[in-house]
C-alpha cells in the first residue's frame, strides 16, 4: 500500500507517516510540526499495527483530538478521515481498505469511546504507577478530585462508567484493575519529565 500521510488542509503540506509511532504537536522534537495555539506540545500519536493505523490522544490539551467531528481517546482510522489536533484539521490519506475478517484486531486496538473528563480522571488515576518504577497504589478518589478540582462524588460517578466502559468487574482492588488495563492498552502513557512539569504548571 502507499506511505499513509496527513493532509493539513489550511495549506496542504502533506507529511509521510513513514514510521510505527509518529507524534504530533507544537513543540520540539515532535515529528509532526503543527504551529497552532490549540495544539499542546505533545498532543498526539499516530500508529501504524500490521495494517491498522490508530491515532492516541495524549490527554495533554484541553482541546482534545477528534476524528470526523468526535471527540476520541483512541480510534483506528479509515482512509479519508478527518482529525483534528484542537482547531488544526487534516485528512489521512493512503490507508488500506480493512479486511472483513479484521474485526477481531480491530476490536482489540480500539479504546472504549472517553470523554474529555474521563481521560483525565484516568491520566489522574494512574499518575502514581506512571511516575515510579515499582507497582503503587492507584490514586484514590478524593486524590483524583483534588487534582482535578472537582467533588468526589463526581469522581466517584466517572470511576463507575469507566469500570463499565472497560468491562472492570465489581470485587476487590477494582481502581487498580481498571488502572493497570488502561495503562497496558495504552490509553495512558508516562509522560517525559519536562511534558509532565508543564502539565503540573498549567494545572
Amino acid at each position: 500500500m502507499d506511505t499513509p500521510h496527513l493532509r493539513l488542509e489550511e495549506t496542504g503540506e502533506t507529511f509521510p507517516l513513514a514510521g510505527d509511532v509518529t507524534t504530533v504537536g507544537r513543540g520540539e522534537g515532535v515529528d509532526i510540526s503543527l504551529q497552532d495555539p490549540s495544539v499542546s506540545r505533545l498532543h498526539a500519536e499516530i500508529v501504524r499495527r500490521g495494517a491498522h493505523v490508530y491515532v492516541s490522544d495524549l490527554g495533554l490539551s484541553v482541546n482534545g483530538t477528534r476524528v470526523n467531528g468526535r471527540p476520541v481517546g483512541r480510534r483506528v482510522l479509515l482512509d479519508g478521515d478527518v482529525l483534528s489536533f484542537g482547531t488544526a484539521r487534516t485528512r489521512i490519506s493512503g490507508l488500506a481498505s480493512p479486511e472483513v475478517d479484521d474485526t477481531v484486531e480491530l476490536r482489540r486496538i480500539s479504546a472504549p469511546d472517553l470523554t474529555r473528563r474521563e481521560l483525565e480522571v484516568l491520566t489522574a488515576l494512574c499518575r502514581p504507577a506512571l511516575q515510579q518504577d515499582a507497582f503503587v497504589a492507584p490514586s484514590t478518589a478524593k486524590d483524583i478530585a483534588d487534582e482535578l478540582v472537582v467533588t468526589e462524588a463526581a469522581v466517584k460517578q466517572h470511576l463507575l462508567r469507566l469500570y463499565q466502559k472497560f468491562r472492570i468487574a465489581e470485587g476487590v482492588n477494582r481502581r487498580a484493575r481498571l488502572a493497570n488495563e488502561v495503562i497496558s492498552a495504552g490509553v495512558v502513557r508516562p509522560l517525559p519529565a519536562d511534558v509532565e512539569a508543564d502539565v503540573r504548571r498549567a494545572g
